[in-house]
């Protein structure tokens, strides 16, 4: 409609025009319209209190130029980035041709990459054994050791508060809460 008159509407207009010329019910010009606005199809722009709406045929034709120029410099890019693969990989392959000491090279390297598994795999094998691995559990323990004696200072010290603030017997105490007999600190 605006294409085809070359003008500027109002929503009003539109919806009188509409039903008329392109068979669009009146109740559906608005969101059609709308729709138009919103994919860029059609412009507005408020002037006072009115809407105006209007689409001229020069701007889609120059979008649609702006968007052939984008288009055609993506696929120069793309094109000369092929190429400069191309190139880079021809130039890989110069020094790679299948020959048969290439050939004995890649099997053998093949072989030692496998023994240097193997080797690895030995080493983990008697890694409880490598000194820096007996100091760091060493370290651990010592670690492990200081926390049990602490948990121990703070039941005795519990044991205790709970003996004079009660006067519980040591006996009873222990059997409530479970602590053994023989409960001391880790030498």
């Amino acid at each position: 409609l605006c294409f085809a008159q070359k003008d500027v509407f109002q929503l009003k207009d539109i919806e009188k025009i509409a039903p008329k010329e392109k068979g669009i019910t009146s109740m559906s010009v608005k969101e059609i319209l709308q729709s138009l606005v919103d994919d860029g199809m059609v412009d507005t722009d408020r002037i006072g209190t009115s809407n105006y709406f209007w689409a001229f045929p020069s701007k889609a034709l120059h979008a649609r130029k702006r968007k052939l120029e984008e288009l055609q410099a993506q696929f120069a890019e793309g094109t000369q980035k092929k190429e400069a693969l191309q190139k880079n990989i021809e130039k890989c392959k110069i020094g790679r041709e299948d020959t048969p000491e290439r050939a004995a090279l890649i099997e053998e390297l093949a072989a030692l990459r496998q023994k240097k598994e193997q080797l690895k795999a030995e080493i983990d094998k008697y890694r409880e054994c490598d000194p820096d691995v007996v100091e760091e559990m060493r370290q651990t323990n010592k670690v492990a050791k200081e926390a049990a004696n602490r948990w121990t200072d703070n039941i005795f010290a519990i044991k205790s508060w709970a003996k004079r603030k009660f006067g519980f017997e040591e006996s009873r105490i222990d059997k409530s809460f479970g602590i053994p007999e023989d409960f001391d600190y880790i030498d």
